[in-house]
């Protein structure tokens, strides 16, 4: 998701890595049929409830469970699958015309009946109101929406999209009632009317109240009564106490690993009631360079950081584990992933080689480079993980490198204007598909904002994957991606995260909700 307004939840950081446990428990024990209501700590908010605006990842949790989209994507799978609908597809060869049918009798919350006008609505909604920090940028290529009848939806395309399934089946395809959401502005009372599993029954700074949906119908079978989300703002003290005091069920997204480390090293009975929950996921953190900046955008000074980089120093240093080394662009897991980085550059430092091509670049003396940071919308070791990087370089004695840091705000600012030679980012995808790691960051008006152009990429590889409906076909372009990325360096990847929940020990089905799709199902826990 959005470099522009997402941010990314980090690797735990301190002595974690080998306590961490794989699993909770059965999903489907006895724990599962007491139906109790679930309560979830967490330590980012969710920043809106209308569809429209959300493109944040507190704000996609509450979508993907209290409306529908017409595709979803199940437990552990990265192609999305009939939700609203019973069956969709491309009708065409191009993957330019995608026809969805929906189910019958589907129903909002307020007992009011889902058509292909709410469809219709939604989408055109979206793009009406192009919400600055809304999801409408994920739909350049939609051109509209016909609706031949109440229970037919029909997208023309201006150009090819074999993604568009997944991106609809995003918290960005969510589908609202047309009766109650204005169709050039934003629902202001912090309610909102879905057909999902659950229905939103009362939303505060302090907590989001959740209960289950009668009128729902769809592939989901929830297995608690409702759920509670507690919002701890950042407060990962005081997150970390409620898991202790039993005043959460769940803590997830962001208790500190040093925290966790303390919960599974304590020998109090308080500690003993609690597991930590690890999944996998596609989240990851790259340098980004400046093309025209006059030290960054020269070719040798980024080789040779590539050269000096040691990912797995890094990641046991600052992480301890709990990221992995990355060494391309599409993360592990994902369709397309090769390791172009590691054959180009390799996995430990390799100074000479380093030298070398700063020496080709006419570079003599030590190189002097500031690594710019923004402290806590990355993740709370952003900082410390830029040091530690200027700290390789250093240690070379080619470079000379600093580390400044910033407010999120201004930071965002500065790129923009082109003052950051080096910078970081974080990016959390809106889909399980290697396209969502190539096309924001190199595609036509990338979201990168570092000067990076390649023709070959933007003019052949990207629309051409885009039209391939057989994902499996695209590999070879992406590789050629991937390698053409590492070869020319406007971004040097450094690691993929882990997701994480701490739990209580009588809490059940965590483990499904934590995969590459970055989807938190709520009906797959239980608590008994």
């Amino acid at each position: 998701m959005k470099l522009r307004n997402q941010w990314l939840t980090l690797p735990l950081t301190g002595g974690l890595a080998a306590a961490l446990l794989t699993g909770c428990g059965s999903e489907t024990g006895d724990a599962g049929e007491s139906g109790d209501g679930v309560v979830v700590g967490m330590s980012d908010d969710i920043l809106a409830t209308d569809p429209a605006s959300g493109y944040d990842p507190g704000s996609w949790l509450l979508f993907n469970n209290v409306f529908q989209s017409l595709m979803s994507f199940p437990n552990g799978a990265t192609e999305p699958e009939p939700e609203a609908a019973k069956e969709c597809g491309f009708t065409d060869t191009e993957a330019k015309v995608f026809k969805c049918t929906l189910r019958d009798d589907l129903k909002f919350s307020n007992g009011k009946s889902l058509t292909s006008k709410d469809v219709k609505y939604s989408f055109d909604r979206m793009s009406t109101i192009d919400d600055e920090a809304g999801p409408a940028i994920m739909f350049p290529m939609l051109d509209r929406v016909e609706t031949p009848d109440t229970k037919t939806v029909v997208f023309k395309l201006k150009y090819p999209d074999a993604t568009f399934p997944s991106k609809i089946a995003s918290g960005a395809g969510s589908i609202v009632d047309h009766r109650s959401y204005d169709m050039n502005a934003l629902r202001g009372d912090a309610q909102a009317t879905g057909s999902g599993p659950y229905k939103l029954d009362s939303f505060t700074k302090e907590k989001a109240v959740f209960s289950v949906n009668p009128e729902y119908k769809g592939t989901a079978k929830v297995k608690n009564q409702g759920v509670t989300i507690k919002f701890f703002h950042n407060d990962r003290k005081s997150l970390k106490q409620a898991i202790l005091d039993n005043k959460v069920d769940i803590a997830y997204r962001g208790l500190a690993a040093s925290d966790v480390a303390d919960i599974e090293q304590d020998t109090s009975s308080e500690s003993q009631s609690i597991d930590v929950v690890e999944g996998t996921s596609a989240e990851v953190q790259h340098l980004v360079f400046n093309m025209k900046d006059p030290v960054a955008g020269r070719l040798g000074v980024r080789k040779a950081m590539a050269y000096l980089l040691d990912r797995d120093a890094l990641v046991k240093e600052v992480y301890q584990d709990t990221a992995t080394p990355l060494y391309s662009i599409v993360p592990a897991g994902i369709g397309g992933h090769n390791t172009a980085f590691f054959d180009t550059y390799g996995a430990r430092p390799q100074r000479a080689k380093a030298e070398a091509a700063l020496r080709a670049e006419g570079l003599s003396g030590k190189v002097k480079l500031t690594l710019w940071s923004t402290p806590s919308r990355y993740g709370p070791s952003t900082d410390q993980e830029l040091k530690a990087i200027a700290k390789q370089l250093n240690k070379s004695g080619l470079f000379d490198a600093d580390v400044k840091s910033i407010e999120f705000k201004q930071y965002e600012k500065d790129i923009k204007a082109g003052k950051y030679g080096v910078y970081v980012k974080g990016w959390v995808p809106d889909y399980p598909d290697p396209d969502n790691f190539t096309q924001p960051f190199f595609g036509k008006g990338n979201v990168l904002d570092n000067g990076y152009t390649n023709s070959d990429i933007t003019g052949k590889i990207i629309p051409g994957t885009a039209a391939q409906s057989d994902r499996t076909k695209t590999d070879k372009d992406y590789a050629r991606l991937q390698d053409t990325v590492a070869n020319e360096l406007p971004i040097l990847p450094v690691w993929q995260a882990k997701q994480y929940a701490v739990i209580r020990d009588d809490v059940y089905g965590v483990e499904s909700c934590l995969d590459a799709s970055t989807v938190f199902r709520f009906w797959e826990i239980s608590k008994g």
